[in-house]
């Protein structure tokens, strides 16, 4: 049995092994390749100097871990915030692990990320950080050994200043070295929706067994960044009614529904959603407990916990972010008969068309959005009604059944390429 109280439930890496603990119990691995699996392979930690516009000097704090390489190169986002640490970092590489083995894609996992805060930071400020910070990590990633992804507070534009810092150093142009980056430097068309797009179809499919109906439906999202402003504006083009949605600074509620484009531009302006005219302020708390058809957390990890799983009001929950609820919340959610679409299935989206970019790049061809689109649909398909039938097989909820099915994928790739020397 496991000791669920030797683990917090406020620190992401206890989560993440409390998560594989649940799993990997029901799949009887052998215990030197559960112990390999379950940490992760490779930390790097730097220290570097940035000099502000001022003209002030601050020693920045950087990660990047690879967590497993058994499938295929690393592969993981790189996150500025202010919460970043070694710990959320080897939390989010081990959930890369798992997500690539969901969907089958192969790679392994990894996650990078610097201590700081981008919002208070300059273009150029961030631009100097990017660069260092690509040159402190360079003698571990590479475009077959680890390719980085924008994350948290990261986007294109800082995914093209790593590739041409990276390609200063090897001589070359080098594309393939990250992903979502801008489609003039070798980005994949339909790679800036494609977490928003996996969240969508597998939502679908569950809809399909809750008897939801996009045009009735009531949703509510936290996080109003990439992955949540483009899921507002796929399910309103789908007919859904976007009643809420939140940023960091706070949320906002109009139970006739928002107009998302309207939201979109009043948030570009202004850089924040409070105080948008045709709504009422809530908290993110408040906003988390909201009566609705889908609730979507797309903001971060640790949000729905035993706290307060027992108010959240909803059919299903699809997880936007990487680790928003913790094990403690599931068994909550689970009595109340809300279903879950977990992180590492719903937003595997990302990460996929990732992996097309990649392939994209590697063979100079590149398709058109159309292709990736249908191809995204058939993966996150596929991969959903793996988990789905594993649930109802094994009798787990769909978190449970994403791990057995991800970490043995990983557990038997280990058994078979054994231990050297």
């Amino acid at each position: 049995m496991i000791d669920k109280d030797q683990y917090d439930e406020s620190k992401p890496l206890d989560m993440h092994n409390l998560q594989f603990d649940i799993a990997a119990q029901r799949l009887n691995l052998e215990p030197w390749i559960a112990d390999k699996i379950k940490y992760a392979r490779r930390e790097f930690s730097v220290k570097f100097p940035l000099r502000y516009d001022d003209g002030h000097t601050e020693l920045m704090n950087g990660y990047r871990v690879q967590h497993n390489t058994l499938r295929g190169p690393a592969k993981g986002g790189i996150r500025y915030h202010p919460n970043v640490d070694l710990d959320e970092v080897r939390a989010l590489a081990g959930w890369m692990t798992w997500k690539c083995a969901v969907v089958n894609i192969p790679f392994g996992g990894a996650k990078g990320g610097v201590t700081c805060d981008p919002s208070t930071m300059s273009q150029k400020e961030i631009e100097r950080l990017t660069r260092r910070y690509i040159w402190e990590i360079s003698p571990i990633i590479g475009p077959d050994s680890d390719i980085p992804a924008p994350d948290v507070n990261t986007n294109p534009q800082i995914m093209a200043w790593i590739v041409d810092t990276y390609s200063v150093f090897k001589g070359y142009t080098c594309p393939s070295i990250v992903t979502g980056k801008p489609v003039e430097i070798g980005g994949s068309l339909g790679r800036l929706k494609s977490t928003s797009m996996g969240a969508v179809f597998t939502l679908r499919e569950a809809a399909k067994h809750l008897n939801i109906n996009f045009p009735d439906s009531t949703v509510v999202i936290q996080g109003f960044g990439n992955v949540g402003y483009h899921a507002a504006e796929i399910l309103d083009k789908l007919g859904s009614k976007v009643i809420a949605v939140s940023d960091v600074k706070g949320g906002i509620l109009n139970k006739k529904g928002l107009n998302v484009s309207k939201v979109f531009e009043y948030c570009r302006k202004t850089g924040y959603l409070v105080n948008y005219p045709e709504s009422d302020n809530i908290t993110n708390a408040e906003l988390l407990e909201l009566p609705c058809d889908i609730l979507i957390p797309a903001a971060l990890e640790g949000q729905i916990t035993r706290q307060n799983a027992g108010n959240i009001k909803t059919k299903v929950i699809v997880e936007g972010a990487n680790g928003p609820t913790s094990p403690f919340a599931d068994e909550i959610l689970d009595d109340k008969g809300i279903f879950v679409i977990p992180d590492i299935l719903a937003n595997a989206g990302g990460v996929t068309v990732s992996y097309f970019e990649w392939v994209q790049n590697v063979q100079r061809l590149f398709w058109d959005e159309g292709d990736v689109n249908q191809r995204l649909d058939q993966i996150m398909t596929k991969a959903f009604h793996e988990v789905y039938d594993l649930s109802v097989k094994e009798k787990v909820n769909m978190r449970t059944a994403a791990y057995m099915l991800a970490i043995g994928k990983v557990g038997e790739a280990k058994r078979l390429r054994g231990i050297f020397p």
